[in-house]
């Protein structure tokens, strides 16, 4: 029973179909860490992002109203 568990131990050691999956896994590792090291600063650019849209979106709006209210017959 040993001697079958270090044998497939060792198998599994020198097998090399897995790799591209830690490759893989390390490189998802490594953005997580980064992601949580600058995470406060990914917010706050995020946030920002919203802002400016939300603005962007509330000032069409408005003028998409006046538009249409212009054009619309009476």
């Amino acid at each position: 029973m040993k001697l079958r568990l270090q044998e497939s131990w060792k198998r599994f050691w020198h097998e090399e179909d897995g790799l591209g999956t830690l490759e893989i896994l390390l490189i998802v590792a490594v953005l997580v860490i980064i992601a949580i090291a600058f995470r406060k600063w990914i917010m706050k650019w995020v946030g920002d992002l919203f802002k400016s849209a939300d603005t962007e979106i509330t000032n069409q709006s408005g003028s998409i109203s006046d538009d249409a209210s212009s054009i619309s017959p009476k």
